[in-house]
Order: structure tokens, then C-alpha cells, then sequence
């Protein structure tokens, strides 16, 4: 079966790396420009996972993380986040807010397909 993935970022060029990486390994990608966007999408499917930014317009990282795992209907959904925010305070905060990998931009293609082929252990 195929996996369904949402990335959200405010980067359209990220968003495009990541939806051609992994599109090109067989997962099934949809983007969001931010959080927002992000709950509109839950509304209509569930994902099989999500890849996360922090800093993003009308709606951050952590705050749709926030939301997501307190909601009985979304907080299963593993998470991954993707951010320029290398800081352990951020990576620690991610973590408490439960995200089960972090990943720092910039990185590598290969590196994007591992995190997420370990989401689905």
C-alpha cells in the first residue's frame, strides 16, 4: 500500500524537493504552505505521516504540533520535522511535542528517505 505524506512548509522550493524525493521513492505526497493549511487538509484525509517546518506563517511548526497530538484523531499520525532551527532547545521541544524525528536543513535527499522510512517501523 502506498503511504500517504504531508509536507508543510512555507518554502515552495522545499516543498518541491521534498514532494520529487519522495514521490520518486513511491510515497504519496501533498504539501501545505503552513499549519493552517495543514488542519484544512486533515479535515478531508488523514496522512500516513507528516513532515514539519517551524517557522511558518499564520500557524508554526510547534503550534499544529500542538494541536495535532491532543486531537484523538490525528495524534497516531508520526512526525517528522524538517527546519532550519538546529537548536536543542528546538529539537527538544519537537520532541516533547512528539515528533519522532528531526531532520536540519540544508540536507540530502538520502537523508529526507531514511527519516522517513523509519517513521513507518
Amino acid at each position: 500500500m502506498v503511504k500517504k505524506i504531508l509536507a508543510v512548509d512555507d518554502s515552495s522550493s522545499i516543498r518541491k524537493m521534498v514532494e520529487f524525493t519522495l514521490k520518486s521513492r513511491g510515497f504519496k505526497v501533498t504539501t501545505a504552505v503552513d499549519g493552517q493549511e495543514a488542519l484544512e487538509f486533515l479535515a478531508r484525509e488523514i496522512p500516513d505521516a507528516l513532515i514539519l517546518d517551524i517557522n511558518m506563517p499564520r500557524m508554526d511548526g510547534f503550534e499544529f504540533l500542538k494541536k495535532i497530538k491532543s486531537d484523538e484523531a490525528y495524534s497516531a499520525i508520526p512526525v517528522m520535522m524538517l527546519t532550519t532551527e538546529g537548536q536543542d532547545e528546538d529539537r527538544d521541544t519537537a520532541q516533547a511535542l512528539g515528533a519522532g524525528h528531526y531532520i536540519v536543513k540544508p540536507f540530502k535527499p538520502s537523508e529526507l528517505i531514511a527519516a522517513v522510512e523509519k517513521l513507518f517501523l
